[in-house]
């Protein structure tokens, strides 16, 4: 039987490695740019554009053509941007990691970050960059991967070259209800799983068990102790990583919990300032929209230094998210951990809204796990917990939270 490559419920497909590579060396045109809500075709794009050492530039597949033209210049849109190709012919897949080599100074991939905050920033990587943390080892070829993620973003991206290098199979759990989620899970055996903390506490309650996966990965938002404790409790017998990972930079540091260490190969080029990371422009993507200062890019993301010999640490916040209400600075992560220990909770939101006499009030967006939850009793749980001026004066129950094209919560600015 034909090892699998690709299975996605929703579109109702499922494909074979040997599919694959026939699909890809018959393909007669290329495409500088895939834009596409089949995973299957964005992959298939993605290792046609190595093979024959050509750029690709990925686009979301809601991307508008009045974006595409802010994002890539109105003239873009005008261009030809699909030529006709020979056919490939045959080729193994035990040649691809050489032909990967061998276009390795050619390829460029270009991706565009969430956007979530404005017009989104165009990023291109080089091999280099985007298989920077990409393992290829005997011990890995039995991986089968639970695909969380949107294919045309850095996270999906890592997944993606981690699997194909590995030849592992891809479920798509990414757009699937929590039902179906838990069934692909059992059913295909699933090994490695990668996704944001949103995802993870959509499982929630943690009424399943999956014995199967072994490797579970968090990136992309601050993973909280109480999802950790309660992803424990599902994924029995894996073991847990979180990740720091941007569309700028690729993946950068890893843990075992929210206490990141830096590791030797990073000093120099990693420095905090003022609590802020940074990081120099050796591990950046290439970008216009970059703004460097003496060589280095400002995250924008606050840390806490915990250690100073090694360098260890924990993110705080996005420097843009933290909220001013009444003279006092308010970090709504820090919030939201504390909410989500309540019970009848399974996710928040926290967040400022304008107000004229104290800056910003104070609000959350509660989606339960309970019914019987109610502001009230919300309330008399945050009392001990936190400050007067840090506890959410509006609480709304939602039955869930806005997310961006990347699966992580939108956090309006």
């Amino acid at each position: 039987m034909n090892k699998l490559f690709y299975k996605d419920t929703i579109a109702g497909l499922e494909v074979s490695y040997e599919q694959l590579l026939t699909d890809v060396t018959n393909e007669t045109t290329y495409s500088l740019f895939c834009k596409s809500d089949s995973y299957y075709t964005v992959f298939k794009q993605i290792i046609l554009s190595i093979l024959i050492g050509q750029e690709i530039i990925l686009l979301d597949a809601d991307f508008s053509n009045d974006e595409i033209g802010k994002l890539l210049g109105e003239d873009f849109l005008k261009a030809e941007v699909t030529r006709t190709i020979e056919p490939l012919g045959k080729i193994k897949f035990s040649d691809i990691h050489e032909r990967i080599q061998a276009n390795k100074d050619s390829w460029r991939i270009t991706l565009f970050t969430s956007g979530t905050t404005g017009l989104p920033k165009k990023i291109s990587h080089t091999i280099d960059s985007i298989s920077r943390f990409v393992k290829r080892e005997d011990n890995r070829k039995d991986n089968i991967w639970g695909f969380a993620y949107n294919p045309t973003h850095m996270a999906g991206l890592q997944v993606f070259f981690q699997a194909f290098i590995n030849q592992n199979a891809i479920i798509r759990l990414f757009g699937v209800d929590r039902t179906t989620i838990f069934d692909l899970i059992n059913k295909y055996r699933i090994t490695n799983l990668s996704a944001t903390p949103t995802f993870y506490r959509f499982l929630l309650p943690a009424d399943h068990v999956c014995d199967s996966v072994l490797n579970l990965t968090s990136g992309g938002e601050r993973f909280d102790e109480n999802t950790l404790h309660l992803m424990q409790q599902i994924f029995v017998n894996s073991k847990i990583r979180n990740v720091y990972a941007s569309t700028e930079a690729g993946t950068l540091f890893a843990s075992k919990g929210d206490v990141f260490t830096l590791k030797p190969e990073m000093f120099g080029v990693v420095k905090i300032i003022d609590n802020e990371l940074y990081l120099h422009r050796s591990l950046m993507g290439e970008s216009e929209s970059l703004n460097l200062i003496d060589d280095w890019y400002a995250t924008g993301d606050l840390i806490a230094v915990q250690t100073e010999v090694p360098l260890t640490f924990t993110f705080i916040s996005r420097k843009t998210g933290m909220i001013n209400t009444g003279g006092y600075k308010v970090n709504p992560t820090e919030v939201e951990d504390v909410i989500r220990t309540c019970n009848g909770v399974k996710d928040v939101y926290v967040y400022g809204k304008k107000n004229s006499l104290i800056g910003n009030i104070v609000c959350c967006e509660i989606v339960r796990s309970d019914d019987c939850l109610t502001e009230k009793k919300v309330r008399e749980f945050l009392q001990f917990k936190l400050q007067e001026y840090k506890i959410p004066r509006m609480v709304t129950f939602v039955e869930s939270l806005a997310t961006t094209r990347t699966g992580k919560i939108l956090r309006s600015q």
